[in-house]
């Protein structure tokens, strides 16, 4: 068992009024490992008003859902001692809980798996706070909820972690389907290399050539294996802008959610 196993959880609010010793049901438990991605998550929950407890390992996180009853779990992918996909395998089994799975390219096995057991929606990790929140303070995901962003002729099912172009499969890693998503969300807009870098990789210290390499991954794949009528153009000196051309597109450059029925 790693050392942190044995940590006291962190709270947003350790007493008085709305803490989360006041007998009330944390909105959320986040399970993540690194203790710096951790608390920088706990600052930015605590501020949008979201009473969060952090534990460290998947077995902690097992029995604070069991003692405290949050609304929601949020799983750092990978996670040691007990994996997040048996982590979500057990929720499911023994507690109406919403598990969301977040990871980076290292987590993203894990993470996928942890979909296949039932976690109801995927984030990227390091956290942003504008993602989960809507999530937890809106309408939560349910098994049988599932958001689609369609941009011209591709559909990228979020929870799902699937990408579809006129009724073909696009696979792609982790950071490249966050890419994608990022720039589906904001059609038509130019995107600073600054702003893109920041929201995926949590940092502005990244080595230039990463991100363009991972635009063009994602443009050639695009192009080049589902002949998508869209494109993401290099604006020099200022970033980058997901466009689709007006030809044989199967639909607008305009973003939409899709919300499927419940049963």
């Amino acid at each position: 068992m790693t050392p942190d196993a044995h940590r006291q959880p962190e709270t947003a609010t350790d007493s008085g009024p709305g803490g989360l010793h006041d007998g009330k049901a944390p909105d959320l438990l986040l399970a993540e490992a690194d203790p710096q991605i951790a608390n920088r998550a706990l600052a930015r929950f605590t501020a949008s008003g979201i009473r969060t407890l952090i534990c460290h390992d998947g077995a902690e996180a097992l029995l604070q859902v069991g003692a405290r009853g949050p609304k929601a779990v949020l799983l750092g992918a990978p996670l040691p001692v007990v994996g997040a996909v048996q982590v979500t395998e057990l929720i499911a089994k023994l507690h109406p809980v919403p598990v969301i799975v977040g990871a980076g390219p290292e987590g993203a096995a894990e993470a996928t798996a942890a979909l296949e057991a039932g976690a109801v929606a995927f984030v990227a990790r390091p956290y942003r706070a504008e993602e989960i929140v809507p999530l937890l303070k809106g309408s939560r995901p349910t098994a049988d909820a599932a958001q689609t962003l369609v941009v011209g002729d591709i559909e990228l099912d979020i929870p799902g972690f699937h990408v579809h172009v006129r009724g073909r499969s696009l696979q792609l890693p982790v950071r490249e389907f966050l890419l994608l998503r990022y720039l589906m969300e904001r059609p038509n807009r130019v995107i600073s290399r600054r702003e893109l870098t920041q929201a995926l990789w949590g940092t502005d210290a990244l080595d230039s050539n990463t991100l363009t390499v991972h635009v063009r991954r994602v443009r050639n794949k695009l192009r080049d294996e589902v002949g998508s009528c869209c494109t993401i153009d290099a604006i020099r000196g200022m970033g980058y802008r997901l466009e689709c051309g007006p030809g044989d597109c199967a639909g607008t450059s305009v973003v939409t959610a899709r919300q499927a029925p419940t049963t």
